[in-house]
């Protein structure tokens, strides 16, 4: 565990120091972060939450180099354009593919972060591995399709690892 000093803004949000390149001073607002996920989630029938815990199920198990920050402003913004966003857990393989696409297509993009005027970008360094998730996961919906059940799992399994039952 790491302790970081931290002060009140006013305006909200907090300033702690950035070590990086030099060092300076970044401002962050946790509360505005967790607003923006929880928002999400409250107009997607709790399917933000759930997604953002898959695809850190897949940063972990295919040791995804993706902070998880990204992961969590991707499937918000994902889910706030795709169009079955509150349905089911009916639609969770058509989600996790067609997530894995958007997110393919969002290598070395920017995003502001909630409660704050930071850019990030995304990087790609992540890229390949997204990328055959992707056909990993249109390959399990195809299976799934065809009722081929134990193949797609075979699948989902190598997108989210073993806790996945066959």
């Amino acid at each position: 565990m790491e302790v970081l000093p931290a002060w009140n803004r006013k305006g909200g949000g907090l300033l702690v120091p950035n070590t990086h390149d030099g060092g300076s001073w970044q401002h962050v607002d946790h509360r505005a972060e967790i607003a923006y996920v929880a928002d999400s989630d409250a107009h997607t029938n709790g399917n933000t939450r759930n997604l953002i815990r898959m695809m850190k199920a897949w940063q972990k198990h295919c040791s995804v180099p993706i902070k998880s920050l990204v992961l969590e402003l991707r499937s918000v913004t994902f889910l706030s354009t795709w169009d079955r966003s509150a349905e089911s857990t009916t639609f969770y393989d058509w989600m996790v593919r067609d997530f894995f696409a958007e997110l393919v297509g969002k290598a070395n993009s920017w995003h502001t972060i909630p409660g704050t005027s930071e850019k990030k970008q995304y990087g790609d360094a992540w890229l390949s591995k997204a990328q055959s998730a992707h056909r990993r996961a249109v390959k399990a919906c195809e299976y799934e399709l065809a009722n081929k059940d134990l193949d797609a799992a075979l699948e989902w399994q190598k997108i989210f690892g073993s806790q996945y039952e066959l």
